[in-house]
C-alpha cells in the first residue's frame, strides 16, 4: 500500500547527509548490538563449590583493578531485543484517540499569558529523577532576559509494566499536584507508542496552547543550553515556519531484525527516509506545530516518532533547518585534540543540546557553567593537528566511528 503522504523526493548532493547504518538521532540507554550474536554456552546447571580460604594474590587484585577500569564488553552478550510483533501493529495503528488522563490546562494560561518558549520533555513514570534534575537544571520555568517567558511540559504514557512501580497513578497525580508539568495519556508507554506521544502533544498544542511562539522538545538525558537557544530565536518572526536540529538526510531503514530500530518492508518499502530531526531535541515555531498538528492527521502513522515527524514535515512542504549546536548523536572527540576533556564547560557553553547524558552529568555540567568563578580562554594547548568536527572527520576517522555506532548506538563521546 502506498504511504498516504506523496512520492518522496530525494535531493541529491547534500553535504551533511549521514545514513542511519553509521548511527541515528535516538538517544539510547542501551548499547549497539552485533550483527552476528557470539556463541553462548548452553546454560549447565549450577554446582555449589565450598571456596578454600586463601589469600588473594597481588596478581590477582592487579588484574581484578584492571578488568574495573576497562570497558564493559557484557552488551555484546545481551540477548538480542524481543520481536516487535509489527502485524499487530498494523491492526492497531488506526487506533489515534486516547484520553488525557493528567492535563495542565492553565499552563499557557498564566498571568504571563502564553509562553515564548514551551519546553516539552519525553518521559516515562519511572524517570522521577530525569524529570527532577531538568526541572532544577536547564529546564527551569520562568521569565528570564528581556521579559522572555518559558514554561514546562513532560510528556508520558501509562507504564507497560505497572508492577514496576506501585502505585504509579497515584505518585502522577502528587508529581502533577506538586509541580503541575505532568501531561498523562491512556496509551503504554513504549518505544513504538512515542508516535502516539508525538501526535498526542500537538493536538495539546493546539488545544491548549496555541499562542505559544517557540517549542523545544526533547528528550530527558539532554543537556540544553535555553540561553543560547533564546539567543537564537531572536529576531525569528513568530508567524514563519521554523524547525531547527540535526537533521538528518537521506538515511535508510534499518532492516536487521536484531536492531531496536528494524522496519520490515512491508511497514515502509521506501529505501529512504524524508529529512528529519534527530530526537534529542530540536525548535520548531508554534505556527509550524500548528501546521504540524493538521499535517499528521492526514499522514499514515509509523512506528519510529523522529522519522513520523519528518513524515509530516515533507507533507507541509517544509525543510528543517541543520545547526551545529544541536549534537544529539553525542560529541566525537578527535585524536588530534587529546587535550579536551569531556566536561568541559568551556567546550560545551557554545552548543545548544548535547545527547546521551546521565542525571549526574547533567547537574555536573549545569553548576560547571553557571560558576561565577569560570574562566575560558580562547586558546587551548597546541595540538599537531587542527580540531576537527564531526563533518570535517577524515574517511578513516568515519569508519570508525561507523563500527563503534553500527546501529544507534550513542556517546558523549567517541575516541578515535
Amino acid at each position: 500500500m502506498a504511504p498516504v503522504w506523496g512520492t518522496l523526493h530525494i535531493q541529491h548532493g547534500s553535504t551533511s547527509s549521514r545514513t542511519l547504518l553509521s548511527g541515528a538521532p535516538k538517544g539510547l540507554e542501551t548499547k549497539p548490538f552485533p550483527s552476528k550474536s557470539p556463541d553462548i554456552p548452553p546454560c549447565k546447571p549450577e554446582v555449589k563449590i565450598k571456596p578454600k580460604a586463601q589469600r588473594p594474590s597481588k596478581v590477582k587484585s592487579q588484574k581484578a583493578k584492571s578488568k574495573f577500569l576497562q570497558p564493559s564488553t557484557t552488551a555484546s552478550l545481551l540477548p538480542t531485543h524481543a520481536s516487535f510483533d509489527f502485524y499487530d501493529y498494523l491492526r492497531k495503528k488506526d487506533q489515534r484517540d486516547f484520553k488525557l488522563l493528567i492535563n495542565q490546562p492553565t499552563k499557557c494560561s498564566g498571568q504571563e499569558g502564553a509562553p515564548y518558549m514551551l519546553i516539552a520533555i519525553k518521559s516515562v513514570a519511572t524517570d522521577f529523577d530525569k524529570r527532577q534534575v531538568v526541572r532544577r537544571t536547564w529546564g527551569r520555568e520562568g521569565v528570564f532576559q528581556k521579559d522572555v517567558n518559558v514554561r514546562r511540559v513532560f510528556l508520558l504514557g501509562v507504564p507497560q509494566n505497572q508492577t514496576a512501580l506501585p502505585l504509579w497513578d497515584k505518585l502522577l497525580e502528587y508529581e502533577s499536584h506538586t509541580f503541575h508539568d505532568i501531561l498523562l495519556w491512556d496509551f503504554e508507554d513504549t518505544f513504538f507508542n512515542l508516535t502516539l506521544k508525538e501526535i498526542h502533544f500537538l493536538q495539546w498544542i493546539n488545544v491548549s496552547c496555541p499562542k505559544t511562539k517557540f517549542i523545544f522538545k526533547g528528550d530527558a538525558d539532554v543537556y540544553v543550553n535555553i540561553d543560547n537557544i533564546l539567543e537564537m530565536l531572536e529576531g525569528q518572526k513568530i508567524n514563519k515556519d521554523l524547525f531547527v536540529g540535526d537533521i538528518i538526510v537521506h538515511a535508510k531503514p534499518i532492516r536487521r531484525r536484531n536492531s531496536k530500530y528494524f522496519i520490515p518492508e512491508f511497514i515502509y518499502g521506501q529505501g529512504i527516509y524524508p529529512s528529519y530531526a534527530g530526537g534529542g531535541g530540536f525548535v520548531m515555531s508554534g505556527h509550524t506545530a500548528l501546521k504540524l498538528h493538521l499535517a499528521c492527521k492526514e499522514v499514515e502513522l509509523f512506528p519510529i516518532d523522529d522519522v513520523f515527524l519528518g513524515m509530516c514535515l515533507l507533507r507541509i512542504n517544509l525543510q528543517p533547518t541543520r545547526h551545529e549546536g544541536f549534537r544529539t548523536f553525542g560529541i566525537v572527540r578527535p585524536s588530534a585534540a587529546p587535550h579536551l576533556q569531556v566536561f568541559d564547560p568551556c567546550f560545551y557553553r557554545e552548543l545548544m543540546v548535547v545527547h546521551s547524558l546521565t542525571v549526574p552529568q547533567i547537574w555536573l555540567m549545569w553548576n560547571l557553567l553557571h560558576d561565577p568563578n569560570l574562566q575560558c580562554h580562547s586558546s587551548q594547548d597546541p595540538t599537531v593537528f587542527p580540531f576537527q568536527w564531526r563533518d570535517k572527520m577524515t574517511a578513516k576517522n568515519k569508519a570508525k566511528e561507523k563500527l563503534r555506532n553500527n546501529d544507534y548506538g550513542l556517546k558523549v563521546f567517541v575516541e578515535h
